[in-house]
Order: structure tokens, then sequence, then C-alpha cells
């Protein structure tokens, strides 16, 4: 971690002085030369010191150490005197008595706001963990296109409370570092803000995967005479020559950040070893002209690598970035990437939307609120207003945190667009009008499908007709950008309301019926009320057409709905869904009792386990065998045990199948085979996060032949379930099969060595 974006007051120490860590806040302060009250500051800061008091932090320091790092995490980001005021009372509205009256009455109204938008969100009562993240981060977004400066607080916030992350727990430890590399990292991207984005990655990193962590770090530790011994010669090499040149300039060179690093090896699927360019080297210079200028004596000096160079100037980066980049190979053989950019493009480099109040060009600089500089964050949430909780991470992640690409318009206006991006993509990109009438392509000038996809510097120009027949469901998997696929289930919504409700009903009752639902136990009038009630939906085809157009999951719909039957089973008085549990315990005591999901042939109410060799779970095929002394063993039909079972055995053998419907969680066992790699585990528990899985246990080895094993214990409800959790597992990289522990057919493959 760099020293210069590390507060030098050690917080952690048992004897902390808070008088000399605020301080270090007016040193930072005036070495920025911000034109600030320091008297005001003063004020903020006892304040905040009263209302923290007797409130400690896990390292056992006092709480106000946190705001004053804050302060001057927002300090070196160069912020203004509001900005700085509102990062000490940061914490006050939601930690303390104070009130949003109090603070505007003290400090203003503008503090106040901001310091109301960086509080911590009120808990709300959702219905699920993903959709009051959603509510939190559109609030978080709605309010950082109000104020810029709320979510740069918070990203001070967010750094500092990483960089105090050992203390805490592992479990939070790995949730709050998963959710700053998902969200926090990709918006410090967006905007624009490199050096706490890299901090924040590196960080996150340390706990998420702390071995491939310390296995980069042990490597830079000790290779680090090398490389600055490396970065030294070739600094002195471009010096002496611009300045022979003629251009003024300073050169400056750092080894790769760790996550840079890991990232690397992760896509390129190598060893730190087979990393050659682990050098950077920036070059800042003082006019536009001399970047140019600069570009050709390096190319100059140095053998370019061939595809490695990018003109960030003449195309910026979406978040203003602006630099030019090439890799070059010097004498040595070992490549290096330079960077080349003026005092102006450096500064928005390191500090994003945060430079406009570094440099004010002799003018009044950047308001907080501008229109058009933070229009896309008013352009997502617009696009984002239908979405339930999983579309909209999906959509988010897409349109702020993955690559891009940048095509043209048959005019030669510049559309930057998520990578893998199709037609339908640029044709929303323009106008909903226009992609709604899309009827064609031409792509450099040549007829091109739907889902053809996009490159840099591709020519796209839209086909349209007004007697089109508009978009259609197939679209909606061909579009990448959240905000066409937004556009389309909108234009879908309004034109063809009653193919949605037939095709919505479709789906609905399917997945009822396959988590084991019976679609008229849920459609009696003292029921469907209520549950309509929950979806937030005044009719059942409501319903069916927002499934139909893909404004909500029939998946999602349906958990909900068993969400509330589950909610129901635990209070003392009986609601309305509970009778749709009556319905099904009737219709099931009508045949037999069912013992754990489990009816047995002949037999009432007999002990019942499930076998550890095979672990069924509803939907299986199950066969029963009787023990001495412990019940009816259940097992799977394709249990090894099973098949190779002796002849005289064959009369303990009975037949047993699944009640009509189950709720009971059910253990089952897992082995994933994959290639080799890190981050595999960190992938791994990702998918299982993601899918909301009860993870019991979850163990890693590497075998023989460059292979890796997971051994993973989840419960779950049903065969399906369970088969969609293989089905995202398989999916991760570099896994070669995922196989039910206890399969005859999975051991008689890994017995012949198929997989391993």
């Amino acid at each position: 971690m760099s020293a210069e974006t590390r507060s030098t007051i050690d917080t952690t120490a048992v004897a902390y002085d808070v008088e000399a860590h605020y301080r270090e806040l007016e040193q930072t302060i005036t070495a920025a030369n911000l034109p600030t009250d320091l008297g005001r500051v003063r004020a903020a800061f006892e304040v905040a010191e009263r209302a923290h008091a007797g409130q400690k932090r896990k390292d056992g320091t006092p709480y106000i150490s946190h705001t004053i790092s804050a302060a001057i995490i927002t300090a070196e980001m160069g912020l203004d005197e509001d900005a700085i005021v509102a990062a000490l009372l940061h914490d006050c509205i939601e930690d303390t008595s104070l009130t949003h009256e109090d603070i505007a009455h003290s400090f203003g109204p503008a503090v106040a706001d901001i310091v109301e938008g960086v509080t911590k969100l009120t808990r709300v009562q959702y219905t699920s963990v993903e959709e009051q993240q959603m509510e939190n981060l559109r609030k978080m977004l709605l309010a950082m296109a109000k104020d810029i400066r709320v979510i740069l607080i918070k990203m001070a916030d967010r750094l500092h409370n990483m960089r105090t992350m050992a203390y805490q727990s592992e479990e939070k430890q790995r949730i709050k570092s998963l959710e700053t590399m998902e969200v926090y990292a990709p918006i410090a991207h967006r905007l624009g803000m490199q050096k706490i984005k890299w901090e924040l990655e590196d960080l996150s990193l340390q706990y998420l995967d702390p071995e491939g962590y310390k296995a980069i770090t042990d490597y830079l530790d000790a290779r680090t005479d090398t490389l600055e011994h490396f970065m030294s010669d070739i600094r002195g090499k471009i010096q002496t020559r611009l300045e022979v040149d003629g251009i003024h300039c300073t050169i400056s060179s750092r080894i790769k950040h760790i996550y840079s690093i890991y990232r690397k090896m992760y896509a390129q699927k190598i060893d730190i070893n087979g990393i050659f360019d682990l050098c950077a080297f920036r070059v800042i210079v003082d006019d536009l002209s001399d970047c140019y200028a600069v570009l050709g004596i390096i190319h100059d000096m140095f053998k370019p690598m061939p595809g490695r160079f990018k003109d960030y100037i003449s195309t910026p980066k979406p978040n203003n970035y602006r630099s030019l980049h090439t890799t070059v190979i010097g004498s040595e053989g070992i490549p290096f990437e330079v960077q080349i950019r003026t005092w102006e493009m450096h500064l928005t480099a390191e500090y994003g939307v945060a430079a406009h109040w570094k440099y004010k060009s002799g003018e009044q600089g950047v308001k907080p609120g501008d229109e058009e500089k933070f229009a896309w964050v008013r352009r997502l949430l617009e696009t984002q207003q239908e979405s339930d909780a999983q579309d909209f991470f999906h959509n988010l992640k897409i349109d702020m945190f993955a690559d891009e690409v940048f095509v043209f318009s048959p005019k030669g206006d510049v559309i930057n667009l998520p990578a893998g991006a199709t037609p339908i993509d640029f044709a929303y990109s323009i106008h909903s009008a226009v992609g709604n009438s899309m009827v064609g392509a031409k792509v450099n000038g040549r007829i091109v499908n739907f889902d053809h996809v996009l490159q840099n510097g591709d020519i796209v120009d839209i086909r349209t007709s007004k007697n089109a027949p508009g978009p259609s469901r197939d679209w909606l998997a061909l579009a990448k950008s959240g905000s066409a696929r937004t556009k389309i289930k909108q234009w879908l919504k309004k034109e063809r309301r009653e193919e949605n409700v037939l095709h919505g009903r479709e789906m609905f009752e399917r997945e009822l019926r396959a988590n084991n639902i019976a679609p008229a136990d849920i459609m009696g009038d003292d029921i469907l009320p209520l549950i309509l009630k929950r979806l937030a939906f005044s009719q059942i085809d409501d319903l069916y057409a927002a499934i139909g157009y893909g404004g909500i999951t029939a998946t999602r719909t349906v958990n909900r709905i068993k969400d509330e039957l589950q909610r129901s089973q635990s209070t003392e008085q009986k609601t309305a869904l509970d009778k749709i549990n009556e319905q099904a315990e009737r219709r099931s005591k009508r045949q037999r009792h069912a013992v754990h999901g489990v009816l047995v042939e002949g037999l009432d109410n007999c002990l019942i386990k499930f076998s550890r060799c095979c672990t069924p779970v509803p939907g299986d095929d199950i066969i029963g065998f009787i023990t001495r002394g412990a019940g009816v063993s259940i097992h799977r039909t394709d249990c090894e045990n099973y098949l190779a079972s002796p002849p005289e055995n064959a009369g303990r053998w009975i037949s047993v199948s699944w009640a009509d419907r189950t709720t009971d969680e059910y253990a089952t066992t897992l082995l994933l085979v994959s290639t080799q790699r890190s981050a595999l585990v960190m992938d791994v528990a990702t998918a299982l996060n993601a899918l909301n899985a009860k993870v019991r246990t979850l163990t890693a080895r590497d075998v023989e032949n460059n292979r890796s094993t997971v051994t993973i214990t989840v419960e779950v409800h049903s065969l399906s379930e369970l088969r969609l959790i293989m089905s995202r597992l398989g999916a991760i990289h570099g896994v070669i099969r995922v196989a039910r522990v206890g399969s005859a057919e999975a051991k008689a493959d890994f017995d012949k060595g198929e997989v391993l």
C-alpha cells in the first residue's frame, strides 16, 4: 500500500492520540493548498467527537479515529471545505443523536445534505438480501447524481474501513471485501479514481484469496532490488533522450498493482513467472503536442509490441480518462508499459471527478451536481426502475463495470458500449425509437445479423422502417447493455400484453409444479389476494404479464411464495398461506404418513435416515434398506452400495418414494474437478453465494495431473435446485466436471482416470 495513501498516525495503537491525529488532518489540508476555514473544520471535529463519545471501533480506538481518517482521505482527494466537514460528521445522523436539522443549523444545509446522503441507509424489511442491496445502491446512485461529493466521501469511508478490516471476523472480512470488489472498486473506476480503485482491489484480494495475495507479494518482495534497478535504468535512458530533444517532463515508474497482476495470471492462465511486464512508466509533459512527440521518441528507443498501443486522448474513456498507452520491449527483452499524459490529464487519471476541485483553470470549477458530467448516473437509474434485484445487479455490472468498446455512427459520432455489444445495443443507445423500428444493420458497409459482436472502430449503420414489427423476446438474449434490455422490456410490456399474459402464465405454472406446488392451491379467494399483495400486483394477469415481458422472473416469484410459506410456518397464528401447506398435507395423509418427506411401502411412522454414501434429495429415484435397529436407510438407485449389494441382502431392500410435497432441506455432497489455478475457491464461493446456497462444508485440494478438487456439502430442497447449483458450478472457468458423491457412474469415471 502506498505510503501517501495511508495515515501516518497509527490509529490501532493502544495509546491513541486524537489531537495528533486531528493535526494530521490540518497538515493534509495545508499541504494540498485547499482554501479552507480551519476554524470551521475544528468545530466539526469537536461536534463529531462529542457525538461519538464512548463509541469504540473493533481495534479499541475511539470511533472519532475513523471519521478523522475519512476526512484525511477526503482532503487528499482535494475536495472542498464542505466535503471535509461532512466527512468528519458522516456517521453522526445514524450513530448519534444528531439530526439533519442540527447539522444544517451549525454547518449549513449543503453539509447536512451530504451527511444524509453518506449515512448508512436505514434498514428496511425487504424480502431478500438482494433487494435490500439493490435499494441501498439505488439510493446511493440517486444521492450521487444530486451531489457527487456523497460518493467521494463514501469512497473515503470504505477505503479506511478496508484498511482496518483486520480486526473484523473472517466472515465479515469476506462479505465486505466481496462487496468492495463488486461495487465500490468498479464505481471508483467509473469515476476515474484509479488511485483509490487500485488500493480497494488490493485490500479486498488480501481477504478473498489470502494465499494468492501472499504468493504475489512474496514474489515481488524477493525481486524488489532487481525490479528497482531495471526501472531506474529505463527512467534514466528516457530522461536523457527527452532532454536532448528539448522536452520538459517528469518521469515516474512503479511495479504493477497486486490485483492487476492477479487478474492477468487468471485471464492468461499463467503463474507469476510467466508475467514479464511487471513494471510501468509514466511520462508527464506540459503540452498536448508533447504527448505525441514523446510517443514517437519512445517507439524510436524501444521496439513497440503490435496491438498494444491505445490512444485515450483522441478517444477518452467514459470516465474522462485521457492518456497514451504503449507497451514496448527493452534491450533486455523485457516488455514494459509507458503511459504519456499532461499534468491535467494526470490529475484526472489519479483522482477522477475529484480532480475538478484540484484545478479550477480560472473558473469556479465543475459544480458538484454537474448534469452533463454525471448524466450517466441518471441514465442508469432511469433504465432500472422496473428491474428486480437480480436483473438490476446484472445490468449494473454491465453498464458500469464492464470493459467498453468504441464504435462510430455513419456521421462519425463516437458511441461507447459494453464489450460484447451487438447492433441492438447500438440502436437503442441512439434512441429507443431507433431500436424499436430497426429492421437491419450494416457494420463497415456489410450487412450483419443482429447477434454480430461489435469491435473497436466499427462503423455501424442501422436500417429502420415505419412498418417494423418491433423487438422480439429473442432480442433480450442478444442485447448486452442493461439500457437496451430495459427499453425492449418496456416495448414488450406496452405492445404485447395479451401475449405476455399467456407466456407468463405458462412460465409461472411450470415453475410452481417444479417446486411441488399445485397452481390450484394458490388460486383461492383467501390466498391469492395475499400473494398478489406480497408481490405488489393488483391482479393475477398483471403478474403473468410482468413475467411474460421479463419484468420479474418466474423463479424469483415462486421463491417469494415459498418464502412466505416458510415464514408462515413459524408463526403461532395460522395465516391464509398456511392453507396451502394444509392442503398439500391432506393429500399426502390420504395416502400414507410421510417421515422426512419419504413414504415407505407397508410401513407407517418408521425411523428414516438418509445414507451418507449417496445423499439423496427430492426428485432422485430412491430405494430403502432395512437396517438392524436403525430403521430404513434411504439410498439413490444409482448408489454404488445399492448396485453392489450382495444377493443375500435382496430381501432387505424395499420400495420407497418421495411425498407429493417436501419442505425439508436435504444435505448432499458434490465433487468438483478443475484445472489447477488461483482463485478457484473464491470463484466457487462467489457462485454459491449468488445462488444463496446453504453450504455446510467446502474443502479443496490439489491432486495429480495439475488438477484440483473441491468437495462441497450443500442443503437443497429438490433435485432441480441441486441441478441449478451444479450447472452454475460447471460454468466456472477451468471446471472439468461436477458430480454427486456416491454415484456409481461417477465413481467409474474417476476410477478410470477420465477426470483425474
